[in-house]
């Protein structure tokens, strides 16, 4: 039961990058960017085969710079050519597909076998003990949640939650839209290759398929999150990512672990958590509805 639990916290910190992404683009730009998928394998495939060539270190910052170029194209497509946000990440995420496979040497996985990764590099400096991955996982998720929160509010990070709000009133506030957009979606994009490279050096494999539905899971991680502890301030919001993706991941474990649903209806399962997640704040709202409807009718037949 503790490494279920310990398993459970470890992926939740390493996938709550991509709920972080996803709040930046989704929540703060209103941009629904459906780059991630490819970008979380693009960073895997990176950082591995970076790492394989013995620097695990310079693969971390590898992958957030490849990940930055996606988002870059994306935000190109969608600002300077005039295509649409959602088909401006289906058009990138489709050609990096091909881009992952030449990072990994036109095969479909790549493995590191003997090579050091950041949490073998860990296990060797005896910290933690048996929870070293998770401390290393904790400490890299929480360090880009502090930064998130500190760029949010600073003058740039500003401009963005303002062109999120209104891109009209920020042009007209000589602020250039295009430039606040680029930056954010090379950020977000960025923190989803850096949970893509996490994850990567955390089960030594990066797989072209590894990303598939990240978009969609780290989603409803944001939306648990925020539905738990609400969205008051860009700490709580960060915050919620986080708690969000931990608290999914255990629903996941649970379902492992119990045995309460056979192996070959996992996907089904995992459709069903993620849709029930998505559509939470909605039936929270029928759910306050009818329990006003049901105490309207009680009043009146007490009359």
């Amino acid at each position: 039961m503790v490494y279920v639990i310990q398993t459970a916290l470890e992926l939740g910190f390493m996938y709550a990058l991509v709920a972080m992404a996803l709040f930046l683009s989704y929540r703060i730009l209103d941009i629904a960017d459906l780059t991630t998928d490819s970008g979380f394998v693009l960073g895997a495939a990176v950082s591995v085969t970076v790492a394989a060539a013995g620097h695990p270190f310079l693969a971390i910052l590898a992958a957030m710079a490849a990940g930055s170029c996606a988002g870059f194209v994306t935000a190109f497509l969608q600002t300077r050519l005039g295509v649409p946000s959602i088909l401006a990440g289906i058009v990138t995420n489709t050609g990096l597909y091909t881009v992952n496979l030449m990072v990994m040497g036109w095969s479909s996985n790549v493995s590191l076998l003997k090579q050091s990764t950041l949490f073998t590099m860990m296990k060797e400096t005896g910290i933690g003990g048996t929870w070293y991955k998770l401390i290393l996982a904790a400490g890299i998720t929480i360090l880009a949640g502090l930064f998130l929160v500190w760029f949010l509010g600073t003058r740039i990070g500003l401009s963005i939650r303002a062109t999120g709000d209104n891109a009209d009133m920020v042009r007209a506030s000589s602020v250039n839209p295009v430039f606040t957009i680029t930056v954010g979606l090379c950020i977000s994009n960025a923190l989803t290759a850096l949970s893509g490279a996490v994850v990567g050096q955390y089960q030594k494999s990066a797989d072209i398929n590894g990303g598939t539905g990240i978009v969609v899971i780290g989603l409803a991680c944001l939306i648990i999150g925020e539905t738990l502890i609400g969205r008051r301030s860009m700490a709580r919001n960060v915050l919620a990512a986080l708690i969000g993706s931990i608290v999914y991941r255990f629903i996941y474990a649970i379902i492992l672990k119990t045995g309460i649903v056979p192996i070959e209806c996992l996907k089904l399962v995992t459709a069903i958590v993620v849709a029930l997640a998505i559509a939470g704040p909605e039936l929270k709202k029928w759910a306050a509805f009818q329990k006003r409807k049901m105490s309207a009718t009680a009043r009146r037949g007490g009359k």
